[in-house]
């Protein structure tokens, strides 16, 4: 552990992360609770996201009209987000008003009210909020193919989401749920920023100590058997344009394959930024953007590789197009495939695609915010070691490990092949090939 990072566990089980950076008069605070749509079973789905809405609805302490108006009054900010395996509330304020800010974090932790008729409000705004999405020709299509690559594992449905179980899900239901997963035991607090660790630690211990901590919650434990064979997924839809979506199961974030398989990201569509609050840089030196987008088969072409606590997926989306057929990009995607995984890069790509990852890396700590979140985002897939490690690692990678991920993971059998098809109706129609 870096010898500046404080790293405490108070008596009733949270785990406190703090550091100190005195380069400018503000701390950034977030509490991170190992909660998201991973751990949640049919009928459920999109509970978390749910409750995300409801904690800003506020305590009897802190109503939510007198919230917003003292942290902007403060000249401060926040937010919250839920994902796959966690759900973080974060704020940003001028050092001398973080009080404000912690004293409500450890109050909602506990005593967020569950108003009935505020459940009801946001029943009706998360539904519009998916019908929103659904507007979307990549929403529908991710959804599909996340479906059909998890048929077991929780990760098969949306963060928001299903339609079905937001309209019957009930007050009760998410009560139960924030009693059992909001807890001490169960939550990281980070904060990084202008204050003394010492004086901030003891507000912290005279707040959060008195919260009694929980039975351990429960989870979900619904391994993704391996898949045998292609799956594809057609999506017919209203719009103008043809997407391809080629999904690869790939290992979770403690796994040794998983910074090699960055690298191999980094050289075929352009490096992933880890940091989902950071901004990315150019792709265009990718093996994959030189091969569609400078040959005018596609628009544009983008991948990724996710940091997650069950394996995951590697996704490549691409524009088609409109004169090609997302058959004729598939085919030149497997060609590209096939060359890195029968002649590993050369040296001076590799070196290429290490450093791109390692500065979008950087990019993504630089500010105190950044910082706080690796803190708790580190906490959550892994431990601050992970990434303190993280830019060793990725300078270790050879070219022959690089060549062995691809022969590993990007083989057909392991994947799922989605398409939208525009169609002049507006109405969806959904096929699959299964193995």
């Amino acid at each position: 552990m870096s010898e500046n990072i404080v790293n405490i566990i108070l008596a009733n089980g949270l785990q406190v992360l703090l550091k100190e950076i005195h380069t400018a008069p503000i701390i950034s605070q977030w509490i991170w609770y190992r909660v998201g749509s991973r751990d949640e079973p049919s009928g459920k789905t999109g509970i978390a996201h749910w409750i995300e809405h409801i904690l800003f609805k506020g305590t009897e302490r802190f109503p939510a009209a007198m919230l917003d108006k003292a942290i902007s009054r403060e000249g401060g900010s926040w937010n919250a987000m839920t994902y796959l395996d966690w759900t973080t509330c974060f704020e940003i304020m001028p050092a001398d008003k973080i009080s404000l800010t912690l004293e409500l974090e450890a109050d909602r932790m506990v005593n967020c009210l569950f108003n009935p008729d505020e459940v009801e409000s946001e029943r009706t705004v998360i539904i519009s909020e998916r019908q929103g999405n659904e507007n979307e020709p990549l929403f529908r299509l991710n959804e599909e193919v996340q479906a059909v690559a998890f048929r077991v594992h929780p990760y098969h449905h949306e963060v928001i989401g299903d339609l079905a179980d937001l309209k019957t899900m009930q007050r009760d239901d998410l009560y139960q749920h924030y009693r059992t997963y909001y807890i001490p035991n169960n939550a990281v607090l980070s904060l990084a920023g202008d204050f003394e660790t010492e004086k901030i630690l003891q507000q912290i211990e005279q707040l959060y100590q008195p919260i009694p901590p929980g039975p351990t919650p429960p989870r979900l434990n619904r391994p993704e058997p391996p898949q045998q064979g292609e799956r594809r997924v057609t999506v017919e839809g209203p719009d103008d344009t043809t997407f391809l979506m080629i999904a690869h199961h790939v290992p979770q974030t403690t796994h040794p394959d998983f910074i090699p398989l960055l690298i191999l990201d980094s050289l075929l569509t352009g490096p992933s930024n880890l940091n989902i609050f950071g901004s990315g840089i150019s792709n265009k030196t990718s093996r994959l953007y030189r091969a569609l987008v400078e040959n005018d088969l596609t628009v544009s072409v983008h991948g990724g590789v996710g940091a997650t606590i069950d394996p995951f997926l590697h996704i490549i989306t691409c524009i088609v197009r409109p004169e090609k057929t997302p058959q004729e990009v598939l085919t030149r995607i497997e060609d590209e495939i096939s060359r890195i995984q029968d002649i590993p890069p050369t040296k001076e790509e590799l070196q290429r695609a290490i450093k791109q990852a390692r500065a979008l890396f950087a990019y993504g700590t630089e500010s105190i915010s950044n910082q706080a979140f690796w803190l708790g985002f580190s906490s959550m897939v892994s431990n601050y070691d992970w990434y303190l490690s993280v830019l060793e690692q990725l300078a270790e990678v050879s070219p022959e490990s690089v060549q062995q991920v691809a022969q590993k993971y990007l083989r057909p059998q392991n994947r799922v092949t989605g398409f939208y098809i525009p169609q002049s109706s507006s109405q969806i129609q959904i096929h699959t090939e299964s193995d």
